[in-house]
């Protein structure tokens, strides 16, 4: 299925139904006075966040979504029927943006999120609402309210556990290849892969994380060369970056400039971004006989400063691979645990902020029962 990361699409929430005009009529009650209902409410349109969806590959052909319009009153104070509401399934990571106001609507970020996207309208009123004792027999009614009518604009930024950035050919969809059951292109030239893949490497038991392969940058990638702009965007939702670095450039450029080049462009793109913990992965040590590959990987790491961690893997034979992603995945690990603690401390400290206090400020204990 074709990756898709952005799209418009429009909606259009159901209108109000009218209210109703009717009077009761009736065998010997003469005057029997107003029965027209009110109009049902029009469905309104969310987007709920789903798993299960990696791309917005479904709105290529269906880019329009209508609701259902709420039903007009009836006699008999009968209230029409409100319009069903429209939930659209998206992917985790995907922004919804209004086109027409340039505003940012909401983000889903957790399974199963519904974010109410455009507004159904509101019910007519019947002409009962409208008697009183000087207008016994109205003839006023009101008609739905309009739905919302609006044009988005959908981006999609992945979201995983750890993303894969380098220069073109660095490896990086060979390793992802070699560490889960993605089956990304590979082949011999730059820019093989062209839009980001996902996969799940799978650690032990009950153990995994989500690995993002992002097509290879290039130095201008923040300004849009190679449509980098687009792709830097998915690292912004990864936790932890692996640099992967090609030991033995095909060009025969310096490896040190290479990684410094696409720090560059990171910090240019977002200082969020290149501030995010990044490890050096060096790739392709299978070309060279163990000892020249670590002096080699040893000087690289010199040159850089020796400030990040490092591992030293071949992705095609899966050297080091095993114990590269051991480590990724206790780092996901320490930052789960670390995020459900600091929830709970939050948790606490509201729920502590919420009970009544005495006069010193202590929280007061619930009186003593009769028993």
């Amino acid at each position: 299925m074709k990756f898709v990361d952005e799209v418009r699409i429009r909606v259009e929430a159901g209108n109000g139904g009218d209210g109703c005009v009717g009077f009761r009529r009736e065998k010997f009650i003469p005057f029997g006075g107003p029965d027209g209902g009110d109009g049902g409410d029009g469905g309104s349109i969310y987007a709920v966040a789903d798993a299960n969806l990696n791309t917005l590959a479904d709105f290529r052909f269906t880019r329009r979504f209508n609701a259902q319009r709420g039903t007009n009153g009836g006699g008999s104070n009968c209230r029409g029927s409100n319009g069903v509401d429209l939930d659209i399934p998206m992917p985790l990571g995907t922004r919804i943006v209004d086109e027409t106001t340039a505003e940012l609507i909401g983000e889903l970020t957790r399974h199963g999120q519904r974010m109410k996207i455009a507004q159904g309208g509101f019910h007519g009123l019947g002409n009962t609402r409208f008697k009183s004792s000087v207008n016994r027999a109205p003839r006023q009614y009101t008609k739905g309210s309009p739905g919302d009518q609006r044009d988005l604009h959908l981006e999609l930024s992945l979201m995983a556990d750890v993303g894969l950035l380098g220069l073109p050919n660095a490896g990086k969809s060979t390793l992802l290849a070699q560490v889960s059951a993605a089956r990304p292109k590979i082949a011999d030239y730059p820019f093989t892969t062209l839009y980001p893949q996902p996969g799940v490497v799978s650690v032990g038991p009950f153990q995994s994380f989500v690995m993002v392969d992002i097509p290879g940058l290039i130095e201008g990638a923040a300004e849009g060369a190679g449509l980098g702009h687009r792709f830097l965007k998915h690292l912004s939702r990864t936790r932890l970056m692996l640099h992967l670095i090609d030991i033995l450039p095909p060009d025969g450029s310096d490896v040190v400039s290479n990684v410094q080049t696409i720090n560059q462009e990171l910090a240019q793109f977002s200082e969020e971004l290149a501030a995010r913990p990044q490890w050096l992965v060096f790739n392709k040590i299978d070309q060279l006989p163990p000892e020249e590959a670590d002096a080699l990987v040893a000087g690289f790491r010199e040159a850089l400063g020796n400030a990040l961690p490092w591992f030293a893997i071949s992705a095609v034979t899966g050297a080091g691979c095993e114990a590269l992603c051991a480590a990724a995945q206790r780092w996901v690990d320490e930052r789960a645990a670390q995020a459900a603690a600091d929830d709970e401390a939050a948790l606490a400290d509201a729920t502590s902020a919420s009970a009544p206090a005495d006069a010193d400020g202590a929280p007061t204990d619930p009186a003593p029962s009769a028993d």
